[in-house]
């Protein structure tokens, strides 16, 4: 079977791999659709070799299908739809102790720690596996693990109707969140630079700032009648948006920190110290989040057909990685030759 493996800086290998049947506790997906995400530019991009083990086949938002069941596995049948939530915890760390398996602290991810999704057949235990509705489409259900980090996302913002919510970065996470936002009944005002994406997300109905030509801080509190944004998600990686997110948020507000940032930031304590603002963060998600994500897409909340531009074969993973990385796409799925 083909496999897209992570060879070293910037370099991508589609190789022939060996299909073996899963063992005890494991169920075999014929992987459909694969997505890729800023993690995996993190990793081509070399900012995670002291993690990953190469060759490494990427890939960890997934829908498929169920194609062979291992021994000791109950509750799961051949040609089942599903997706995979990627985690793998100890079970013995203090965080999983505490019940926190998702922050556990030895946390290993499926397609980061282990072989992923872009391969024509993936080898799962069966306890990362949710069953998908028969109507949700399999490509529409490859996004369900980015709306699953928008949904935890959103619940560590303590996110109320009625609120007012800035998110800073418009990429996919970022849209995804706005969407969370929405649904819950609170009003989104995102904050991009890139015009492309800025005409996406206002075809989708929310209100966009562009922080080059516009004084963000004096447009949020002309739309918050003075007040600040009641919680503001740093979904962009970028410095300037950590120090703007103090400003941008009001007294007692909170800040959620979603972008992955590759080195330290200044934060303005002072204005946290001042307005008693409070600073969260937020990492993966929970099996309820997950949940949550694939009722979202089910009832269309998430607007999947927006959000994915394109769909390519696993042959051409290596130019669909350009491309998302020139920020010339939303969300890119490579399509298995199994597709369920």
């Amino acid at each position: 079977m083909l496999t897209v493996n992570y060879v070293g800086e910037r370099d991508v290998a589609i190789r022939k791999g060996l299909q073996t049947p899963p063992g005890p506790g494991e169920v075999q997906i014929a992987v459909a659709y694969t997505g890729l995400c800023g993690t995996d530019l993190h990793i081509l991009q070399g900012h995670m070799d002291g993690r990953v083990r190469r060759p490494l086949v990427l890939g960890h938002e997934m829908s498929g299908t169920v194609a062979e069941v291992g021994p000791e596995v109950d509750g799961w049948s051949v040609g089942d739809p599903v997706t995979v939530m990627p985690l793998t915890w100890d079970m013995t760390c203090p965080a999983c102790q505490a019940g926190n398996f998702h922050v556990c602290q030895n946390l290993e991810l499926i397609g980061i720690d282990s072989p992923g999704a872009l391969q024509e057949r993936l080898n799962v235990p069966d306890r990362t596996l949710l069953a998908l509705p028969p109507e949700l489409r399999l490509d529409h259900a490859a996004l369900t693990e980015p709306t699953a980090v928008a949904v935890h996302d959103v619940s560590r913002g303590q996110v109320q109707a009625g609120e007012r919510v800035v998110v800073i970065g418009g990429g996919p996470i970022g849209v995804l969140i706005a969407s969370v936002v929405r649904d819950v009944g609170a009003e989104v005002t995102v904050i991009e630079i890139d015009p492309q994406r800025r005409t996406t997300i206002g075809n989708l109905g929310f209100r966009t700032l562009d922080p080059r030509n516009t004084d963000q801080a004096e447009a949020i509190q002309d739309w918050t009648h003075g007040a600040g944004a009641d919680v503001v998600f740093e979904v962009s990686g970028a410095g300037a948006a950590v120090l703007a997110s103090t400003e941008l948020v009001k007294v007692r507000g909170g800040i959620v920190v979603v972008a992955i940032h590759p080195v330290p930031r200044e934060v303005d304590l002072h204005a946290v110290f001042r307005r008693e603002l409070t600073i969260i963060g937020a990492r993966v998600y929970q099996r309820s989040d997950f949940e949550a994500a694939v009722d979202l897409l089910r009832r269309g909340a998430i607007p999947a057909d927006a959000l994915i531009t394109k769909v390519v074969p696993l042959t051409e993973t290596s130019a669909a990685f350009t491309e998302l990385a020139a920020g010339r796409a939303m969300k890119i799925l490579v399509r298995s030759s199994f597709e369920g």
